[in-house]
């Protein structure tokens, strides 16, 4: 099983997503209200237009991507010379490999993204737009593809925080002491910052973001118990 440390971050994660989505699905007007934060009549939500949020963006898919790369090449690595890469065990490499495809690639992309038919907030009535919102347990056509409900990119970063998490603590003392707690700071933020962007840039609801760590969170915790049981990877 997981060690405590991990089960108990893991689990509180879950815990606070579920509890927030109880929340939304039982209230969807909170949705609503926390869109309506980040929108001005004639102008939109605009916080959309501002550069250095687009460019947080971006590095936070490009991140995604390249770690994506890195575990690939680090897991085949791995497996030919049957010893860690970059001091990374085979099987941590297989985590965040798994975790992706699984999570992001399948669940969300190919998944939900693709037939729950949520619409964005700038395409609903309340925000200018000429589509119906729906709460986001339920079911729609007001999108044909690439649908609010969940968040893709809400769901890689939160892939993104897990993935750092994990492979800090698997290189273990190998890392500076300073760098480990700022490694840890920026794995547990980077979910929130990510799925902020996507919230106040009025491209998905604050449950579209919520359920997507949720879910990453459920697998993550699923993977770990499958792949890193035993003693810590060192």
């Amino acid at each position: 099983m997981p060690s405590p440390e991990v089960r108990s971050v893991w689990m509180l994660l879950l815990a606070v997503t579920l509890v927030t989505g109880l929340a939304l699905g039982l209230f969807p007007a909170l949705d609503l209200g926390a869109s309506a934060l980040f929108y001005r009549d004639g102008s939109g939500f605009w916080l959309a237009a501002q550069p250095e949020l687009s460019a947080f963006r971006y590095a936070l898919w490009y991140a995604s991507l390249g770690l994506v790369a890195l575990s690939l090449v680090g897991l085949v690595a791995a497996l030919i010379r049957r010893g860690p890469v970059f001091g990374i065990p085979g099987r941590v490499w297989g985590f965040i490999l798994a975790l992706y495809l699984i999570a992001p690639g399948g669940i969300v992309n190919l998944g939900l993204k693709a037939y729950w038919g949520r619409a964005r907030p700038g395409s609903v009535v309340e925000f200018g737009g000429a589509q119906a919102f729906t709460p986001f347990w339920q079911i729609a056509d007001e999108c044909a593809k690439n649908c609010s409900f969940v968040s893709g990119e809400g769901s890689a970063a939160m892939a993104l925080g897990v993935s750092l998490f994990v492979l800090i603590r698997a290189a273990g003392a190998g890392l500076p002491v300073l760098v480990r707690r700022a490694g840890l700071g920026l794995a547990l933020t980077l979910p929130v910052l990510g799925g902020a962007q996507r919230l106040v840039t009025g491209r998905h609801f604050l449950s579209d973001t919520i359920m997507a760590m949720a879910i990453v969170a459920a697998v993550a915790l699923v993977l770990h118990a499958a792949l890193l049981r035993g003693p810590r990877p060192s």
